[in-house]
């Protein structure tokens, strides 16, 4: 299943090719753990300007959660387009469900925004502003990123989990981040059959969890963005096809109604035909993201 599940996100997004040049100053393979795990490396691609500093975008391949390390992947998906537009991009690769359950997966995630701003000046990084985006499980996990700033930890009924973890070097800076695009990211983990019920079987929210998701609700609730949203939390843009065959486009129809309630939501975009990549990656999509981080960027 694992293997099967993995071979088919990559597959979806094997169609993306370079989508301008990478003529930037760029720094690859920088360890934010500070440990020898490639799982806990990322990239840095500057923008080709002749801006001194710049905003930053972190952005997360998808993979089921079963990936740790596909981070050229993420660049290639999005990261350059971003990178045309003026930001820094960041790709990171975090651990996989084999490596260690959740939440060891935002953990990583969070120590990549701490490394970001702890040296943002070292690597010419505005750290005013830090977006994040990504897609399926990198959605889910921009979307986590952009729901607990300044969380710690967190508790639904039995279970409680910390959130921001302890990976890394710079654990007193700050993890927050300004804005989130999700791209198609599963939000409710409770709900990903039809947004009925949770999956059963062999699941990757099982496998992240190490558990049957109907059996242990309060785990897969401290999975779920949505558990976390408040008014506090940063601006979202959300985009998903009507016709994706791996998370159901009725998650972000979920979603973007619990931000709208929050004043979070700035767009929900619905990709007529979309598909799980396919369709929902074109120029329009990634425009307007591009046109909501720059809006966002700009009010700092």
């Amino acid at each position: 299943m694992k293997k099967t599940f993995l071979a088919t996100i990559i597959a979806a997004f094997s169609f993306l090719t370079a989508c301008g040049q990478d003529s930037g100053k760029k720094w690859l393979d920088l360890n934010y753990a500070n440990d020898d795990k490639e799982y806990h490396k990322l990239d840095i691609h500057l923008p080709d300007t002749e801006d001194s500093i710049h905003k930053a975008i972190i952005v997360i391949y998808g993979s089921a959660w079963f990936g740790n390390n596909l981070k050229h992947t993420a660049y290639e998906a999005m990261g350059k387009t971003l990178q045309e537009s003026g930001f820094a991009v960041v790709t990171i690769n975090h651990r996989a469900s084999s490596d260690a359950p959740y939440p060891a997966q935002i953990h990583d995630v969070k120590a990549a925004i701490r490394f970001i701003r702890a040296n943002a000046t070292k690597y010419y990084i505005d750290p005013s502003f830090i977006g994040i985006t990504g897609f399926s499980s990198g959605g889910h996990l921009a979307s986590m990123a952009g729901a607990t700033n300044d969380v710690k930890e967190f508790t639904v009924g039995k279970k409680t989990i910390d959130v921001e973890g302890t990976v890394g070097d710079h654990t007193s800076t700050s993890s927050s981040v300004d804005a989130v695009v999700d791209w198609f990211g599963p939000i409710d983990l409770a709900l990903m059959d039809a947004c009925e019920k949770p999956k059963k079987g062999n699941s990757p929210e099982a496998a992240i969890i190490k558990g049957e998701p109907l059996e242990n609700l309060d785990m897969i609730a401290l999975l779920s963005p949505n558990t976390f949203i408040d008014e506090n939390d940063a601006p979202f843009m959300v985009i998903h096809g009507d016709a994706d065959p791996v998370v159901p486009h009725c998650q972000s129809e979920l979603f973007a109604e619990q931000l709208k309630e929050k004043g979070l939501l700035t767009e929900f975009i619905t990709v007529a035909g979309g598909q799980h990549g396919p369709v929902t990656f074109n120029d329009d999509t990634f425009k307007k993201m591009s046109a909501f981080f720059l809006l966002e960027s700009n009010k700092k």
